[in-house]
């Protein structure tokens, strides 16, 4: 447990910072969920709009810190070959 008035203050920002990451990282997840479910229902029109949609999210993400940049451009471009192949 924190002693000194620094460590406790360096945990409760923990804490906070915790709780901010974790909003955004179920955010990015909702919209990675809706271009999953616009793939499996073979909509491309719908799947190539979430996929926009989600682009600046998970970009977003990588920005705030929450993703590294190597996983959030793989992800995008996972998603993007899929939706191409909708055609």
């Amino acid at each position: 447990m924190a002693n000194s008035p620094q460590s406790k203050k360096r945990a409760r920002q923990n804490e906070k910072r915790h709780a901010v990451n974790k909003a955004r990282r179920s955010r990015i997840r909702t919209f990675l969920r809706k271009v999953e479910e616009a793939l499996a229902s073979g909509d491309k029109d719908a799947a190539t709009a979430a996929l926009r949609a989600a682009q600046p999210e998970l970009m977003r993400g990588v920005t705030k810190g929450v993703f590294h940049k190597n996983t959030a451009s793989r992800k995008i471009s996972r998603l993007s070959s899929r939706v191409k192949s909708l055609g």
